[in-house]
């Protein structure tokens, strides 16, 4: 699609202003006095909570927040928020505010159909409800993953009854034991809601509700990820030098980056890899993670030998 010169001129003066606007907004008395809220209490998920749950009980913080916004979108057309989105069949959203506690996103939730799973995020939520359009919200309860945590040895989720949603509400979701749904709304449904950074579990569930049955695990965080990819980097690129950071990734908090990193590792360097294979086979928290590593430690060994016989 080609534009013209009037129509291009157009788009970049209101970019201009939009970066403008969100600069100002960043820097006005709303945005600061959330970063001031949050202020230390990033080391502690309950401290952190309840800072959210304070801060969203405040009606009047949350509509100075985005009455910024507001008031450029008004006035601007052209007007994009540098916000980030996010949208799936059932609800759009916006990160409205960011910290090193917290995130709080604006979202608004459609009438739907219910889904056939329910998801334990694995993070500690706060929600304040600001239009329920006749919703209630059902809400399920799980056993927490320890560090021993195994999918198939998983009990199964079992739900926890369902109350109606009021406007102007908070409550806190603990994503680690328990799971929400929005159900039978008349009309959109219009939420703030601030996830909670630190004393995340490692891994997010997802439920069928019908059976209560673990159908799927998967990261609760993208940096465990990122962090696979970049071993799988240095693996594919030859870099037996950085066996200190696979080192350190054999001793992250989740026992799936854990194995990951000593995968990526053993297919590099499995001589370099060999003493931290037989520490993960005796002592690794994960009884999982233990019975691969023995397993793989003779596999390892008998390979080395053959490499270099007597």
């Amino acid at each position: 699609m080609q534009i013209d010169g009037a129509t291009r001129d157009a788009l970049i003066a209101a970019g201009s202003r939009a970066r403008a606007t969100m600069q100002a907004w960043r820097e006005g008395a709303a945005f600061a006095a959330g970063v001031a809220a949050f202020a230390g209490c990033g080391d502690s998920p309950g401290r952190a909570a309840d800072c959210a749950e304070r801060l969203l009980e405040d009606g009047d913080w949350a509509a100075a927040l985005l009455a910024p916004l507001l008031v450029a979108l008004a006035a601007d057309p052209l007007f994009e928020p540098a916000l980030k989105f996010h949208r799936d069949s059932m609800r759009i959203g916006a990160v409205v505010f960011d910290c090193p506690a917290a995130s709080i996103a604006a979202s608004v939730t459609r009438p739907a159909p219910p889904p056939a799973t329910i998801v334990f995020t694995g993070r500690i939520a706060v929600t304040r409800t600001i239009r329920t359009g006749g919703a209630s919200l059902r809400r399920w309860l799980a056993e927490p993953m320890g560090p021993d945590f195994v999918a198939a040895d998983a009990g199964r989720c079992r739900p926890a009854g369902a109350v109606p949603l009021c406007d102007g509400v908070v409550h806190r979701t603990d994503g680690r034991t328990e799971a929400q749904l929005v159900c039978d709304a008349a009309s959109d449904v219009v939420t703030l809601t601030a996830t909670i950074r630190t004393g995340a579990a490692s891994l997010m569930r997802e439920y069928d509700i019908a059976t209560g049955a673990l159908l799927r695990v998967a990261d609760a965080d993208d940096r465990p990820s990122r962090t696979a990819m970049l071993l799988r980097f240095l693996r594919v690129a030859g870099r037996a030098d950085a066996g200190a950071c696979f080192a350190e990734a054999t001793r992250a908090e989740g026992f799936h980056l854990r194995w990951a990193a000593m995968r990526e590792w053993l297919a590099l360097d499995a001589a370099g890899a060999l003493p931290r294979l037989t520490e993960m086979a005796l002592r690794d928290s994960n009884r999982e993670v233990r019975a691969a590593a023995a397993c793989m430690l003779s596999v390892v060994t008998n390979r080395l030998e053959q490499r270099c016989p007597g």
